[in-house]
């Protein structure tokens, strides 16, 4: 309790006049200094700009500082937002759609239309074939010899097995089994002669499989990559598009370095930094391949009609 304080709850007149007699010269001292700093600052222009400069920068930073914490708090609203934003451009994007004209097309339907010439002439329908659904990690793992992650999405979202799954830089895995909430997810990460991805190389266009096998969660290698390609190092590695998991052209990694297998190898091993940081992974989005069924099933058939 401070010694005003003091005084003035015991004897609330008679020393509060006790009080401001003791410190008068105190107080008067006081005054005078505020009034000598007006005085100085409002008719010295240097000294002003000095004060308002100061006074500016100090404002500044509390304000900067507020700002700061302010952010922190509002980052998840922010990182939700964005999870929502990218999914919906996704699902606009021109690579999520198969275009088929109207050359042979006997049938209309309500398929969306769209125009490529300035006649306004429908020359084309785009089929969507893509469907992207934005999903929060709930749980992932990384240092296993087969790595899951756990995804807030499920059945009740549209979610089902064997749907690709996708991050914000490159592809993750493959959904595994689903509840009504929750989706467990296959990570690349994880181990397995028959587990692996079709990929190609952005520079040569050429053929390959990424599998990992265990260690450094940060790389794997991409395999059966003919020896007559000229390899580049740094060159992009995307998805083929010949699976039904993934769209063409997902990022997967970055070619590190590359080796012959052995001697009298035919096909390279390339070692690729995965375009995927599985260590801060928080948000993810699913591929719904809505043509997927249909392709599976007649190569399916047609598989064993051969046999």
């Amino acid at each position: 309790m401070c010694l005003a304080c003091f005084y003035l709850k015991i004897y609330p007149v008679r020393n509060l006049i006790i009080f401001l007699r003791r410190y008068f010269n105190f107080f008067l001292f006081l005054l005078l200094e505020v009034i000598c700093i007006v005085l100085v600052f409002r008719n010295n222009d240097f000294q002003k700009t000095a004060y308002l400069n100061s006074a500016n920068s100090i404002s500044a930073r509390l304000y900067n500082r507020y700002n700061n914490v302010q952010y922190y708090f509002h980052l998840k609203a922010t990182n939700d937002s964005l999870v929502n934003e990218n999914a919906r451009l996704h699902n606009i994007l021109r690579t999520s759609y198969d275009s088929i004209t109207l050359d042979n097309l006997v049938k209309t339907d309500t398929i969306r239309t769209y125009s490529t010439d300035t006649t306004r002439k429908v020359v084309g329908i785009e089929l969507r074939r893509y469907l992207y659904h934005a999903a929060k990690v709930v749980n992932n793992t990384v240092n296993a010899p087969v790595n899951y992650l756990t995804i807030h999405r499920g059945s009740a979202n549209g979610l089902k097995p064997n749907m690709g799954v996708i991050g914000p830089s490159g592809i993750v895995g493959i959904v595994r089994s689903v509840s009504p909430n929750y989706a467990v997810v296959l990570s690349l990460l994880s181990k397995g002669r028959n587990f692996g991805f079709s990929a190609r190389l952005s520079h040569s266009k050429e053929m390959g499989t990424v599998r990992w096998y265990g260690g450094d969660a940060g790389y794997a290698v991409m395999e059966d990559v003919p020896k007559s390609v000229r390899l580049i190092k740094g060159d992009t590695v995307v998805t083929s598009g010949y699976s039904a998991l993934f769209p063409e052209n997902i990022p997967i990694g970055y070619v590190e370095s590359y080796s012959l297998t052995d001697k009298g190898s035919t096909a390279y091993t390339v070692r690729i930094k995965l375009a995927t940081n599985f260590y801060n992974l928080q948000y993810v989005y699913v591929v719904d391949n809505m043509l997927q069924d249909e392709q599976k099933s007649l190569e399916d058939s047609t598989y064993r009609l051969i046999k």
